[in-house]
C-alpha cells in the first residue's frame, strides 16, 4: 500500500475514471522571523537578485546563454575562440546587443575566474530571471501534456542542483541554493532552456500546483511504496529534500503520494541529484513504454 501523508488516504478513481484527492486536515505553520544567512554561509540573501552580477564559464554554459540570447553585460575570451564557428553568430549578436567582448590570455581568465575551469571564456551575466510560479506552471502545461516539474526543498549544494533538469524546477527563497555560476556550469547550459521559479512558501505552491491539475510525488527514504510500482500519470511534480535531512513534515503532508528508492547492500542513502536523477528516469520509461 501506498505510503501517504499523515491524515491521508491513497487516491481512488470515480466512475468517470477521474481521481480525487482525499480532504487533508490543515495545520497552521508558526509565524517565526527567519534567520537571514551570512554572505559565507552560502545561501542567497533576499536581495541578491537585485543588487549581484554573476560570472558563467565554461564553452557549453557560455555557448548557450548565446544561442539563447540571454542578456550579457561582458565578455571575456582567448582569441582561438573567435573564430570558432559554433560562437560566430552568438557573439556577433551580442556584440550588437551591447555586449563588451575582450580578447584576453588564460592568465587573465584565471584571474577573473580564479579556480574554475572556464576552458577560455567567461562571461559577465544579469541576475537569473525567475519566473513567476503561475508563469512558469503556463510554460511547462505548453510544452507538454504531462509535464514533470521538480521541487527541490532546502538543497544547498549548487552541484546538486545543477545536476537536475526537467520541465521546470521550483526552489524556496530561503535556505536553498538559487541559481549561481556554479550550478549554471553543472547544468552545462540546461537552464537556459527549461524555467525556474522561486516561492516564498512551499506548502502554499503545492496547493497551487493541484489546483492545476498535477499530483504531487514526494521522495522520502522510510516511503512503504518503492518507486518502480508507483503509476506516474498526468502532470506530475517530483518533491525532493535537501541533503541529508530529506522532506520536512509539513511538506511531505501536502504531497499525494511518497516513493522510496529501494537500495541494495550498505549504501544508507543515494546523493540527492543521483536520486533525483533515478526519479525522472522511472517517470519517463514508464511514459515511453506505454505504462
Amino acid at each position: 500500500m501506498v505510503k501517504m501523508s499523515k491524515n491521508s488516504q491513497r487516491p481512488q478513481p470515480n466512475s468517470q475514471g477521474q481521481r480525487h484527492r482525499p480532504k487533508r486536515k490543515i495545520n497552521p505553520v508558526r509565524s517565526h522571523s527567519p534567520q537571514i544567512p551570512s554572505p559565507q554561509s552560502g545561501f542567497d540573501s533576499p536581495n541578491q537578485e537585485e543588487t549581484d552580477t554573476d560570472l558563467i564559464y565554461g564553452r557549453h554554459t557560455v555557448l548557450a546563454a548565446l544561442e539563447n540570447e540571454r542578456s550579457l553585460n561582458r565578455i571575456w575570451m582567448v582569441p582561438q575562440l573567435q573564430s570558432d564557428h559554433r560562437f560566430q553568430k552568438g557573439l556577433s549578436t551580442a556584440k550588437a546587443n551591447g555586449t563588451l567582448i575582450d580578447k584576453v590570455s588564460n592568465q587573465r581568465l584565471d584571474q577573473i575566474a580564479p579556480g574554475t575551469n572556464h576552458q577560455g571564456i567567461v562571461a559577465q551575466v544579469s541576475p537569473y530571471a525567475y519566473k513567476e510560479l503561475s508563469e512558469l506552471i503556463d510554460l511547462a502545461k505548453a510544452a507538454s501534456s504531462e509535464p514533470v516539474i521538480v521541487m527541490a526543498e532546502g538543497l544547498t549544494d549548487p552541484h546538486n542542483l545543477g545536476a537536475i533538469g526537467t520541465s521546470g524546477l521550483i526552489l524556496p527563497q530561503r535556505r536553498a541554493v538559487g541559481i549561481t555560476s556554479t550550478v549554471m556550469k553543472v547544468a552545462a547550459g540546461a537552464l537556459e532552456t527549461f524555467p525556474v521559479a522561486r516561492v516564498v512558501n512551499l506548502n502554499r505552491a503545492l496547493e497551487e500546483l493541484k489546483q492545476a491539475g498535477f499530483w504531487i510525488y514526494g521522495t522520502s527514504a522510510t516511503a512503504a511504496q518503492p518507486l518502480y510500482t508507483v503509476k506516474f500519470s498526468g502532470p506530475v511534480v517530483l518533491v525532493v529534500g535537501s541533503e541529508g535531512q530529506g522532506l520536512t513534515r509539513l511538506v511531505e503532508q501536502s504531497c499525494d503520494i511518497l516513493v522510496s528508492i529501494p537500495l541494495i547492500g550498505q549504501t544508507p542513502s543515494l546523493n540527492v541529484s543521483v536520486a533525483t536523477g533515478m526519479a525522472l528516469y522511472e517517470i519517463d520509461r514508464q511514459r515511453r513504454s506505454g505504462q
